[in-house]
């Protein structure tokens, strides 16, 4: 197994995945990744945010009547992100969430309440996968999609395939591979 695998990405770090240089360099805009899926009004669910690289696009996204619903382990990563969900205006719109654990996210309150989940390069740092999964098949709506992302450089290939299997063990569906500059990438769905 990676080395990497289950290893958080420390809250400092966050910093450096909000520069231009992955929007431009790596090919990861969030608006263009977002946009095919996102709809007013839509509820979101975006584990392991960070400083919110993509949970700004998300919240202008889905608009006033719609929500992001942003969880994160550490503290300081979700205080980054209140600040800047702050200065963009959009508090109405995202709530955040501490995790209790790695192992849970806290969202038993969302059981069948959320439209889209984004799990972009934070899948490796969750250590039990099948839980993980099966939390978020709980919050899915039926219909919902699941847009999964890891990044080469962290993970092997053969880790995210096997992410991709316990995710359809746990009663999601395969839609498609996607092309995603600077990753290995899939969009899953709740039937």
């Amino acid at each position: 197994m990676d080395e990497h695998r289950h290893k958080v990405c420390p809250w400092w770090w966050g910093f450096s995945l909000l520069l231009p240089f992955r929007k431009w360099f790596q090919g990861q805009d969030p608006l263009a990744i977002l946009c095919p899926y996102l709809k007013e009004g839509m509820t979101v669910l975006e584990p392991g945010p960070g400083m919110g690289y993509f949970t700004l696009e998300a919240a202008r996204l889905v608009g006033p009547r719609g929500k992001v619903i942003a969880v994160d382990l550490q503290p300081k990563m979700l205080q980054a992100l209140r600040k800047r969900i702050q200065k963009a205006g959009l508090s109405e719109r995202v709530e955040t969430r501490e995790a209790p654990s790695g192992s849970d996210l806290g969202i038993g309150d969302l059981e069948g309440k959320v439209d889209f989940i984004l799990a972009f390069y934070m899948a490796h740092e969750v250590p039990d996968g099948k839980k993980f999964f099966r939390d978020l098949f709980r919050a899915a709506k039926p219909g919902c999609r699941l847009l999964i992302a890891e990044p080469p450089f962290h993970v092997k290939k053969s880790d995210f395939e096997s992410s991709l299997l316990t995710a359809q063990a746990c009663g999601f569906k395969l839609s498609e591979m996607l092309g995603i500059r600077s990753s290995y990438s899939a969009l899953l769905f709740k039937e």
